[in-house]
């Protein structure tokens, strides 16, 4: 037994025990009993089980896994926005957790190669997660003030975007809650211009239905702002325990001038601030470890203008040589796409290699740079 472990457990717990332990904790929605049934339909996943970690007698932290069954066979562990810490998570603490569930998990799940969880403090166990946006940063807006308060603490560009949104007549704002397939079909496609515009791939349309349908009205909101009809903007908000998070959003092209999606996200605070909630988690900002993230800290600051500190998530390695293995095998896939989008100027270069030595004259002439990264390499 390793000197940080000396004095904790870790060990199973079942759901009612799970939920007494957590009392008077606010669990994110990842961790809550209800996550379970969303995971029970979403194909290669199931929920794994719920754990206590004990240090000095006393339970300091709670944590829910999901069983992630990858390709090529993989196994993992993901513990979404998890451990709950029931106390301040100190790192000698984080490293005995995770100690024990790694020794754990080497007798009672040996075909599991790494776990997926948040950590506030980096360590030499802990790796970079392999793919996935995590971040370290956040934006929360407070919710437990007056409506006024609310909106006098904003920015004041987020203030005159907002006024402007309300004096647009043709802009209508609602919530959506329990739209059926056919409804959804129309923010989709704006989900889907949302990515081809910032160049991610949503899920299929059927993994965010399964959510709303298994998360139900009381945990899974949505939110949208339409013009004449149509679909501008929309956001799908997860509850859980008195606190909100952004989970997924889309605006189009239109919604930009008409300052669509601030309006969306004021009209989620008014309406979540009014039934009680008390935090509205806007889901990452950029920082120094993840700049990838910095084109969305300008709008989210509109509505808080500080940023809040928040433990990104880490893969722990269970099995270190398979871990290792899946390290390499991506690496090489990335570097092989990397290869595929460059293949193309690199051709180009040739041609004109060898028409300047007069190698090939009846080569085809190369077609001009598009000063993309592969024609300046």
């Amino acid at each position: 037994m390793s000197e940080t472990m000396a004095g904790t457990a870790l060990a199973p717990v079942d759901d009612e025990t799970y939920t007494r332990l957590a009392a008077g904790t606010a669990l994110p929605i990842e961790q809550a009993l209800v996550w379970a049934d969303f995971d029970e339909v979403v194909p290669g996943r199931e929920h794994w089980g719920r754990l206590a970690f004990q240090a000095g007698g006393e339970v300091v932290a709670v944590l829910s896994l999901t069983q992630v069954d990858g390709p090529a066979g993989v196994r993992y562990l993901w513990a979404k926005n998890g451990p709950v810490w029931l106390t301040e998570p100190t790192p000698e603490l984080e490293r005995a957790l995770r100690e024990r569930l790694v020794a754990a998990l080497r007798r009672a799940a040996p075909r599991v190669a790494f776990v997926r969880l948040h950590a506030h403090h980096a360590a030499d166990d802990l790796r970079d997660v392999l793919q996935g946006i995590t971040y370290d940063r956040t934006v929360v807006v407070d919710l437990a003030r007056e409506e006024e308060d609310i909106f006098a603490a904003m920015k004041q560009q987020g203030r005159r975007a907002i006024r402007k949104a309300l004096k647009d007549d043709s802009l209508a704002v609602a919530e959506e809650t329990g739209l059926d397939e056919a409804a959804f079909a129309e923010l989709y496609d704006v989900l889907v211009e949302t990515g081809a515009r910032e160049g991610f791939g949503p899920h299929p349309a059927r993994r965010y239905l399964d959510m709303l349908r298994t998360l139900g009205a009381e945990h899974a909101r949505v939110f949208v702002v339409r013009r004449e009809g149509r679909v501008l903007a929309w956001a799908l908000v997860v509850v859980n325990d008195g606190e909100a998070l952004y989970s997924v959003g889309a605006s189009n092209a239109e919604a930009r001038g008409a300052y669509a999606a601030d309006l969306l996200h004021w009209h989620i605070i008014r309406t979540l601030a009014a039934e009680g909630v008390t935090r509205y988690d806007l889901a990452g900002a950029g920082s120094e470890r993840f700049p990838g993230l910095n084109g969305l800290t300008q709008f989210k600051t509109k509505f808080e203008k500080n940023v809040t500190e928040v433990a990104p998530a880490w893969d722990l390695p269970v099995a270190p040589a398979r871990y290792e293995a899946l390290e390499r095998g991506l690496a090489a896939k990335r570097a092989a796409r990397r290869l595929a989008r460059e293949l193309p100027g690199a051709a180009r270069r040739l041609v004109g290699r060898l028409r300047g030595r007069g190698g090939a004259a009846d080569a085809p002439a190369a077609a001009p740079s598009d000063g993309g990264p592969a024609a300046q390499d």
